[in-house]
């Protein structure tokens, strides 16, 4: 039997394309993992910085992951607040080796420090241009919201979000904020003896800006609120085993462990969100006023709708549901670590805690908490601020370059990660004087412009366009518990207490164990 001409011919073809399709396959990985992170190193080594050479495929994250590791394996000396070396121990080692003009290999990207307070001011203005990395695709399980969002998706949601922090809105949520101080404050009572106790507050703390969240996002939906809490908790412990990990492109695709435990939590906390939405719609709908995150955020975005007359200029539902994910990670987390150091600061230096004691005991002379005595707080707002300056939860912030561009003196080519270094500033000696390591809120006690003389050198909340929204919000939280736990309770540092910030957000690995002791009234 003959085989057609023809036959041959199309064989032939489709071999070719084949071919054609697996050797361009080939030289794009081939490109990704060799030939372009080589010639990037080239070129930032021609502009004067310094690192390690670069390693097939894995860059420095095996040598990063090690260091990490062993960092995590012990707690550190408490004499000073050196915490750095210990979240970040392979860059510390990386700036002792080479200098601040370095850069490091996250895989086959390689990742450039920079400290210079112009360029910093330049790299968070052009939000446009500078982004923030893809990351790991299973982080977007955890929540997706503005806080992942660039260019003209980022400015619509920045706009419709907006509403939601205004202060005259924030004003009507320190009720909120009072009740779970207010709760915190019973349940210690309950287990504090009149000698004093030891009790790890860090739970506690993660308890009442959980709560606090909840009731300001969900409002009458708060006990449903909790749940989403506990499952996003969970969610986060997991992104951090991701995050120990080399990305693999395409590995959140197999079926692992993880993954699957993962998007199950997606899919759980995506429902309960949607059925707290559906019930706050249809109250919008019958004309039932509440002053809660999800309601205003609902509201804004109908009228971004209305305004413009398509459903394309507001949000999806889905949309919406990320964005309430969003209000648990980031006021969450971040306001219990600075509510947990703010504690542990003040238990080791005792004489801060009574000057913020006495300026609390002065301006609350009664049990009612309003806005304008919270704006009067003097001490506590110093006091804050410095804990912030010492332990910033975005203790470096990541940026991408999208395309070749100018930095200052810098050509930096498309592709280059930026580690703007927070902390680093924020603890540099040739800033703040020599006691730049150590707690001194006298440092802001003519207010954050003043202690920075004009650069930007302090920025716990990130600068720009893209200034974490919830800043106020974080503040005046933080304000009202503090107060009023020191209104209520003495406290120190307990023997088994364990200095160990970790890189999550620079909470305590160990907790923190303090010894409360009730005060007399």
């Amino acid at each position: 039997m003959e085989i057609p001409y023809n036959y041959y011919n199309l064989s032939l073809v489709l071999f070719s394309c084949a071919i054609i399709l697996v050797l361009r396959w080939a030289w794009r990985i081939l490109n990704w993992v060799w030939f372009k992170p080589k010639k990037l190193e080239k070129c930032l080594r021609q502009q004067g910085f310094k690192g390690n050479s670069y390693k097939f495929l894995f860059g420095d994250v095996k040598e990063m992951m090690k260091m990490g590791k062993e960092a995590l394996s012990k707690p550190i000396d408490f004499s000073h607040d050196m915490i750095w070396p210990r979240v970040m121990p392979f860059f510390h080692k990386t700036i002792n080796n080479y200098g601040k003009n370095c850069f490091a290999w996250y895989g086959p990207r390689p990742a450039v420090v920079i400290v210079d307070p112009e360029l910093i001011r330049e790299v968070l203005t052009k939000n446009y241009i500078y982004q923030k990395p893809p990351g790991n695709p299973l982080t977007r399980l955890a929540a997706n919201g503005l806080a992942g969002y660039e260019a003209d998706k980022w400015a619509k949601h920045r706009r419709i979000v907006n509403p939601a922090f205004h202060l005259d809105k924030l004003k009507h949520m320190l009720p909120a904020f009072q009740l779970t101080s207010s709760e915190l404050l019973k349940k210690w009572k309950e287990i504090i003896s009149k000698e004093g106790s030891e009790i790890d507050v860090w739970p506690y703390l993660q308890t009442l800006t959980s709560d606090a969240i909840s009731r300001t996002a969900f409002g009458s939906s708060y006990e449903e609120g909790k749940k989403i809490f506990e499952l996003q908790k969970e969610q986060m412990g997991l992104l951090l085993q991701v995050a120990r990990s080399l990305y693999i492109p395409g590995w959140r695709f197999v079926p692992t462990k993880t993954n699957r435990r993962m998007k199950q939590i997606f899919n759980e906390v995506g429902a309960l969100i949607l059925g707290i939405i559906n019930k706050r719609i249809k109250m919008i709908e019958d004309g039932e006023i509440h002053d809660d995150l999800l309601s205003i955020l609902l509201t804004s975005n109908l009228q971004e709708i209305q305004q413009h007359g398509h459903r394309r200029f507001g949000m999806s539902i889905d949309e919406v549901i990320e964005e309430c994910k969003l209000f648990y990670l980031a006021g969450q987390e971040t306001t219990s670590a600075l509510l947990v150091w703010t504690m542990i600061l003040l238990s080791k230096y005792p004489i801060w805690q009574e000057r913020a004691r006495e300026e609390v005991l002065q301006v609350f002379e009664s049990d009612e908490f309003d806005y304008d005595k919270l704006n009067n707080l003097k001490v506590v707002t110093m006091i804050l601020n410095e804990v912030l300056r010492l332990y910033p939860s975005g203790y470096f912030i990541n940026r991408v370059v999208t395309k070749d561009t100018k930095l200052g003196n810098l050509c930096l080519p498309s592709g280059v990660q930026l580690l703007l270094g927070t902390i680093l500033l924020h603890h540099d000696t040739e800033i703040w004087g020599d006691d730049a390591m150590e707690f001194n809120p006298e440092r802001f006690s003519d207010g954050v412009a003043k202690a920075t003389k004009g650069p930007l050198v302090f920025f716990p909340f990130s600068w720009g366009p893209r200034i974490c929204i919830g800043q106020n919000f974080a503040m005046l939280e933080a304000k009202m518990a503090i107060a009023m736990i020191l209104k209520h309770y003495s406290f120190g540092l307990s023997p088994s207490y364990a200095h160990a910030p970790h890189p999550l957000l620079l909470q305590p690995q160990y907790g923190a164990h303090l010894i409360l002791y009730k005060l007399e009234k």
